[in-house]
């Protein structure tokens, strides 16, 4: 039997009618959550994704600016700018867009946004809350994961998570989300990365199998047991000459020779990549509201 595709774009949306409700709730306070996001230089694959996180933010109620910065721009300009940002009562949420130029310390950039506005969830007092179990904010993808696998009846609580890259992006925290000792969570988590040995034989010991290793159907369907629940991280470009683009989207595993074998499995894309944009919406909705509490905003 084929197996049950997981669409983060219905789960996406069902999360975006729940952050409607909530910016009414926040609207009817005189508060309007608010996100800028910074990018330096013409990154193509930033601008297209950037335009895709403002028409978003527009369809649950959040206004959102974009700030350009040429390519060439100094870090002390970025990080002049973000300090103004972190002044102001009426922004709720502030992102940075990666990559940034070599010249620019991300770092340093991601250390300057103050963390109650730190959307994105990168920044170090926001990681250590996360590891100790009380976060504040979650990274947005991870999140996005957790919300795919508890929203379409997958709870990785009592299961076996296989995660498949380390990144500080996804790898790592989704590691620190499912680790914890609370409903939804509470999983036996193993990571894996280039170092790992064998690496088809714990694969093969997953009940959900999460790839991020940004490699193009680097998953083959012998390195999955029958019957797993597998959440594709990976947005990949391969060629494609039938395509306009000249190229198409793959994620990190091969999807259709899965497709016969495993009990779920999202799609590249209108997987993982819609539910990371619906958490930052999120985000920035629960910073507004915290920020209210707390007499920021």
């Amino acid at each position: 039997m084929p197996a049950k595709i997981i669409s983060g774009r219905e789960i996406a949306e069902q999360v975006h009618a729940e952050l409607r409700e909530r910016v009414a709730a926040l609207n009817a306070r005189g508060i309007s959550p608010h996100l800028v996001m910074m990018r330096v230089g013409e990154d193509p694959a930033s601008v297209s994704y950037m335009k895709q996180k403002e028409k978003s933010a527009a369809e649950v109620g959040i206004s959102s600016e974009t700030l350009v910065f040429p390519e060439e721009t100094k870090e002390e300009v970025v990080l002049a700018k973000i300090a103004e940002l972190n002044r102001d009562p009426n922004v709720h949420g502030i992102i940075v867009q990666l990559p940034l130029p070599r010249h620019i310390d991300p770092r340093k950039v991601v250390e300057a946004i103050d963390p109650l506005k730190d959307v994105d969830c990168f920044h170090p007092l926001n990681v250590g809350k996360l590891l100790l179990g009380e976060p504040y904010l979650l990274p947005c993808t991870p999140h996005g994961v957790w919300q795919l696998l508890l929203r379409s009846g997958y709870s990785p609580e009592g299961k076996h998570v296989v995660i498949c890259g380390r990144s500080n992006i996804n790898g790592k925290p989704l590691f620190a989300i499912l680790i914890q000792k609370k409903a939804g969570a509470n999983a036996t988590v193993t990571v894996c990365h280039t170092g790992t040995r064998n690496l088809p034989e714990i694969t093969r010991q997953a009940d959900i199998l999460i790839a991020a290793m940004g490699s193009p159907r680097a998953i083959t369907a012998d390195m999955v047991r029958e019957g797993a629940v597998v959440i594709d991280v990976g947005v990949n470009r391969v060629p494609d000459p039938t395509k306009k683009a000249g190229f198409r989207l793959v994620g990190d595993t091969d999807f259709e020779a899965l497709l016969e074998k495993v009990e779920a499995i999202t799609p590249v894309p209108g997987g993982v990549g819609p539910m990371t944009v619906a958490m930052l919406l999120w985000n920035t909705v629960l910073a507004a509201e915290t920020q209210a509490a707390t007499g920021r905003c």
